[in-house]
């Protein structure tokens, strides 16, 4: 039997457990139930952080119809995302996007997701835009990276293309990889409000910027350091952990040239190519389905050998009391 205790209109509804003889104050009653706002979707999934989009999408009003462009870089484990997006009522309008798997279209085959290839990414996103635009001549961004802070100035009559930059959840951390695609998409020609202090080489006790330690990073100098210290120290893990490297024979003291070639074939033709696509594909994985009897058939034999198992290690324990007990 649940004893229920109103004590007055005001006070929240309290019951008594029976086995425990203690009160159990209720607190989820009908009425916060009844005024329960579920959140967005892309909350509730832990994908968007609405705060920040709300700042970086909402318009003056006195601009009308002026999209906002935001420059939304996503890194997954096996590539790098770069889009210029701009929102509308309906949803999101990609404008141009560039991805770290083009990459091996302009001469880098390996490391697709280190700083470098995210420069790299930034990059093309950034001139494919301007040529689209034809602010390509206008804007040629710094031709020469040198790690140092760089801001485009306007030049002519067209003013440049400015957005601002969307990490999405990451933690904005000194040195993350979604500055190196802000540098890139910088150096590139666009516009995008930044300073150097989450770039590499910033030293935040001294407030002093290095900009070589930034160049390193853009041109792959960190991953030539970690090649050659493994190699000396582990060159069994360095055998696998640089496996594709060795197999384009890459070594630690190319990177830097490579990287090079690679932002000037970017700038020289920063155009998407379409590949072909088929009418079906084969399937990767492709398994023949089972019939319920093959399926109930596969489990009873799982079990078997469990049970088999169990009833091994059972006879292992006997033996073993045996030989303790003579």
């Amino acid at each position: 039997v649940v004893l229920v205790l109103v004590l007055d209109h005001h006070a929240s509804t309290e019951t008594l457990d029976p086995g425990t003889m203690g009160f159990m104050k209720v607190l989820k009653t009908s009425a916060y139930h009844k005024r329960y706002q579920v959140k967005y979707r892309r909350r509730r999934e832990g994908k968007t952080d609405y705060q920040a989009r709300r700042r970086m999408v909402i318009q003056d009003k006195n601009k009308y119809n002026s999209p906002k462009y935001r420059l939304v870089v996503r890194i997954t484990n096996k590539d790098v995302i770069c889009q210029i997006v701009y929102a509308k009522i309906t949803g999101d309008v990609t404008l141009c996007s560039a991805y770290s798997h083009e990459l091996p279209k302009y001469g880098c085959e390996v490391g697709l997701t280190n700083y470098a290839a995210c420069y790299a990414t930034g990059l093309l996103c950034a001139r494919r835009l301007l040529k689209k635009l034809e602010l390509d001549e206008d804007y040629e961004g710094c031709t020469e990276p040198d790690g140092e802070m760089f801001l485009v100035e306007q030049e002519g009559e067209a003013r440049p293309f400015t957005c601002v930059l969307d990490v999405g959840l990451v933690r904005t951390t000194t040195g993350h990889r979604v500055f190196g695609a802000l540098k890139g998409a910088v150096d590139g020609g666009l516009n995008i409000p930044h300073s150097e202090k989450r770039f590499p080489g910033y030293d935040r006790e001294g407030k002093e910027y290095d900009a070589e330690v930034h160049k390193k990073y853009i041109f792959g100098g960190h991953v030539a350091e970690y090649m050659e210290l493994l190699e000396e120290e582990d060159p069994d893990r360095y055998q696998t952990q640089f496996a594709k490297f060795i197999e384009k024979d890459l070594e630690g003291d190319q990177l830097e040239e490579m990287y090079e070639k690679v932002h000037a074939a970017i700038r020289e033709d920063p155009a998407h190519e379409p590949t072909e696509k088929q009418d079906s594909y084969e399937q990767v994985n492709q398994q023949t389905p089972k019939t319920y009897e093959e399926r109930k058939a596969t489990v009873q034999a799982k079990k078997n050998a469990m049970r088999a198992a169990l009833e091994a290690a059972d006879d292992d324990d006997d033996d073993d009391d045996d030989e303790d007990e003579d």
